[in-house]
């Protein structure tokens, strides 16, 4: 009955934590020694990496990031992290729909017990936790009882950084520098545009709360998306002739749920690709290997397993993928045409955000700002 007098427990988020903890795979073994040494660097590597950021993108906040923090942690760390985000991201939509729906959100939550629970967002994350280099949070400081600072946290995984750095054959320096480039960018984009963490929230806590408010439909439509999924994996399709969103977003329906998916998808692939531009932008002074990084990294996907390949697909992870290059090239042309400077009024206001169509045609963003 627990679930059902406490919105949040909808969502078990202690259990969540837990099962990810006990699920997520061992790192690289590493003597005491080795594993201090490696969080030492890749503390360097991360302050070092903020005036290279702010030479490549001109935003003064990168002078001073003294709201928010960096943490090297493990890969069970990154999930419990994670847990909270997702708690502060989903929790007042939870509490609007126990606030609408009454007594009859028990009998909705049994139903969805099936698909949303503790235990399954653990083993997501528990999945998720090897693959994920870095990330920053912008809404660790929102959640209950957490002392993040009011800008939020840069995590950076230490076990896969070192995992990936060893299986690309790369030099460490390099590696760990050119992925401190890409989360610290996104550091400053949120110290540079303050009004943009509760953006992001207004516009998740409006997704999430259509999604919830059609529960009685959505597990039938999450049901159906995820065997279509399977169907079209199963037929030999190539990862790039799948879904472009993921099997998680085919479950969209309403006008509204599909306005507030593709503004969230365009802010996103503004955000990384910012970030990869800025990961890039950097000569052989700072990262002498970076092509060759480049070169292999792009190249890691190629040999992943008909599983991993599957729940990638499941979770839109590949359309990430496809956000880095659909934003890096919107970045490079607006920056073509009106510079760095003209590109940064896009952190001016919610207003200056581009729509997923400007995403794919830069010039109709040039024109609507002015440049």
């Amino acid at each position: 009955m627990e679930n059902q007098d406490n919105p949040r427990k909808l969502i078990n988020w202690d259990l969540a934590a837990s099962t990810a903890a006990k699920l997520v795979p061992a790192g690289p073994a590493l003597s005491a020694k080795e594993i201090s040494a490696a969080v030492e660097n890749l503390r360097h590597m991360a302050d070092a990496a903020v005036p290279h950021v702010h030479q490549i993108t001109g935003l003064e906040a990168a002078r001073d990031l003294r709201d928010s923090q960096v943490l090297v942690v493990d890969r069970a760390s990154w999930a419990k992290a994670n847990t909270r985000s997702f708690e502060v991201m989903l929790g007042p939509a939870i509490d609007s729909l126990m606030e609408a729906r009454g007594a009859t959100v028990g009998k909705t939550a049994a139903k969805a017990s099936g698909a949303i629970t503790g235990t399954q967002l653990g083993a997501i994350l528990a999945f998720l936790s090897s693959k994920i280099l870095g990330q920053y949070d912008p809404f660790s400081a929102l959640a209950p009882g957490s002392n993040a600072p009011s800008g939020g946290r840069l995590l950076l995984v230490a076990p896969n950084i070192l995992t990936v750095e060893k299986e690309l054959n790369v030099e460490p320096a390099d590696f760990r520098m050119w992925v401190a480039l890409h989360e610290q960018t996104h550091r400053v984009q949120f110290a540079a545009a303050p009004w943009l963490r509760h953006h992001m929230m207004a516009q998740i806590e409006g997704l999430s709360g259509q999604l919830l408010g059609n529960m009685d439909t959505l597990m039938d439509r999450a049901s159906a998306a995820a065997k279509s999924l399977k169907d079209r994996t199963g037929s030999g399709q190539l990862p790039e002739q799948l879904p472009s969103k993921g099997a998680i977003l085919d479950i969209l329906d309403s006008p509204e749920e599909k306005a507030a998916v593709s503004h969230i998808t365009a802010v996103m692939s503004l955000l990384e690709g910012h970030a990869n531009v800025v990961m890039d932008a950097v000569d052989a002074s700072i990262v002498p290997s970076v092509k060759t990084i480049r070169q292999r990294f792009n190249s890691r996907g190629k040999d992943r397993g008909a599983l991993e390949k599957f729940i990638r697909n499941l979770l839109g992870l590949d359309a990430k993928m496809r956000q880095y290059s659909d934003g890096s090239k919107f970045v490079r042309a607006v920056v073509a045409v009106a510079g760095m400077e003209g590109f940064n009024r896009v952190w001016e206001s919610a207003e200056h955000l581009p729509t997923e169509t400007e995403i794919h045609d830069p010039q109709l963003w040039v024109q609507r700002m002015g440049l």
